[in-house]
């Protein structure tokens, strides 16, 4: 399809009819929702997490394959791409059977999975790619062994990271879009087609918002928040700047990320940490703090763009 199109229109034209059919598509299978998509259960722990019970679940099945669908016919792609759509699509199948499965999967299952893809993950990046990486304004070369070791740190760090975001209506998603819009203007020059991907993918993750917007009809489910965590740490290595990760997500990292440290110490170490702050950050901030739902998606997304500002001048 995109080499069809070339014959008639621009490049730049081809990726905004890329963009308009993600969005289009999206909305049309969330309007008109699949039958076989999982209903919610309910969330035993998360704040007001009974209020989602009944809901449609799941669906970051529909939000990857459209995306992987757009991309494909609108973009250009090589085998290296091919891969990670695959890889993609295998993370979000993951997410996919947890979000559909009566008993919850382990930790321990998922973070198997999690770190299998990820090996394979950067098995694929390193036959592409260098391991020359941009830290503001030097080059450092990275042996390899070290480079494939910290990517797959990187990867699963993102994927549960972002899977614990999700936890408010439209916050992941809100989050995301400005992560993935940052490394796209950005990283435009580096990222080439990937950057032009990202911007396909926050035209998805809007036409999802449409519908998950407090109060949502639909949750993207661990086959949502693992995909986009997944996709924002290729991207950041596709960057050559995967350091800037930790600033461009930092919201993100946040409030995900002292979970699982307080819960990797506890569990391993018998350290108890933080025992008066609840986590996700973002239910410590409606408990905690009194905040509501549409006020912690606004002020974490806020947050988020000025920690985009301040990398752009980190630069």
């Amino acid at each position: 399809m995109y080499q069809f199109l070339l014959n008639y229109i621009s490049s730049g034209q081809v990726a905004v009819l890329g963009v308009l059919f993600g969005f289009l598509l999206t909305f049309l299978c969330l309007r008109f929702p699949f039958s076989f998509l999982p209903k919610d259960q309910g969330r035993l722990y998360a704040v007001d997490g009974a209020k989602s019970k009944g809901k449609i679940r799941g669906v970051g099945l529909v939000l990857t394959v459209t995306f992987i669908i757009s991309t494909l016919l609108f973009l250009p792609f090589n085998r290296e791409y091919i891969v990670y759509c695959i890889l993609l699509f295998a993370m979000m199948l993951s997410g996919y059977l947890d979000d559909a499965a009566k008993n919850p999967w382990s930790d321990y299952k998922k973070g198997a999975i999690d770190l299998v893809l990820s090996i394979l993950t950067m098995w694929n990046f390193l036959n592409y790619n260098g391991t020359t990486i941009r830290l503001f304004s030097n080059n450092i070369e990275i042996p390899v062994p070290v480079y494939f070791i910290l990517g797959v740190v990187l990867i699963w760090v993102s994927i549960n990271v972002t899977n614990c975001s999700d936890g408010v209506d439209g916050l992941c998603a809100s989050l995301c879009c400005v992560v993935f819009t940052s490394f796209s203007i950005l990283f435009s020059r580096q990222l080439g087609s990937y950057g032009e991907t990202c911007l396909v993918l926050v035209a998805i993750l809007l036409a999802y918002l449409c519908f998950n917007s407090k109060p949502s009809s639909m949750l993207m489910g661990d086959a949502g928040s693992r995909a986009l965590g997944f996709y924002l740490a290729v991207i950041a290595m596709k960057s050559g700047h995967p350091f800037i990760f930790l600033i461009l997500a930092a919201v993100i990292i946040v409030d995900g990320g002292i979970g699982l440290v307080k819960i990797f110490l506890l569990r391993f170490f018998k350290i108890s940490i933080l025992k008066h702050t609840r986590t996700p950050l973002h239910d410590h901030a409606r408990k905690g703090k009194g905040w509501s739902d549409t006020q912690v998606v606004f002020r974490f997304s806020i947050i988020q763009i000025l920690c985009a500002m301040v990398a752009n001048f980190l630069l």
